[in-house]
């Protein structure tokens, strides 16, 4: 994996990241996330993360569509009149790569033992156990198995 798409969080350590966001066209070219909500350590994302994008199935999506790069990465300012906020990000991805093979809720649905150490269960914990849109930071294991459904 080339250096350009890997971030590193503020103690040196490559992390790479998944979205699953309303994805409504193949993605191509440059793609733009207003207000996403993190969790999972998707605060930490920042400039030339990798990313992983899932099309939401809640929104039509097929689940995973394709691999990108961060290009922009700015915390959301915290609405000052509510207490309890989950941390939100705008992200700007350029596109890398389409998925060659599918990766979604259905294919997912039955790694479900939390806390096997397996990466689909990861997957489906962080991104299928809410149904919400959001970015997640993803294990090293998890990074490597989602790479292989790309060329």
């Amino acid at each position: 994996m080339a250096a350009s798409l890997l971030a590193q969080t503020s103690r040196g350590v490559e992390v790479a990241f998944a979205i699953k966001a309303t994805i409504t066209e193949p993605p191509a070219g440059r793609l733009i996330f207003l207000a996403q909500k993190t969790m999972y350590g998707g605060k930490q994302i920042a400039v030339d993360a990798e990313i992983f994008l899932f099309a939401s199935e809640n929104m039509g999506g097929s689940g995973l569509v394709a691999r990108g790069v961060v290009t922009a990465a700015a915390a959301v300012a915290r609405t000052p009149s509510v207490e309890r906020q989950t941390p939100r990000m705008d992200v700007t991805i350029a596109m890398v790569v389409p998925a060659i093979r599918r990766l979604g809720r259905r294919e997912l649905k039955e790694f479900d033992r939390w806390g096997d150490g397996r990466p689909e269960t990861e997957l489906n914990f962080k991104l299928y156990r809410q149904a919400t849109d959001k970015i997640v930071g993803l294990a090293d294991g998890t990074a490597d198995f989602l790479r292989s459904f790309f060329l």
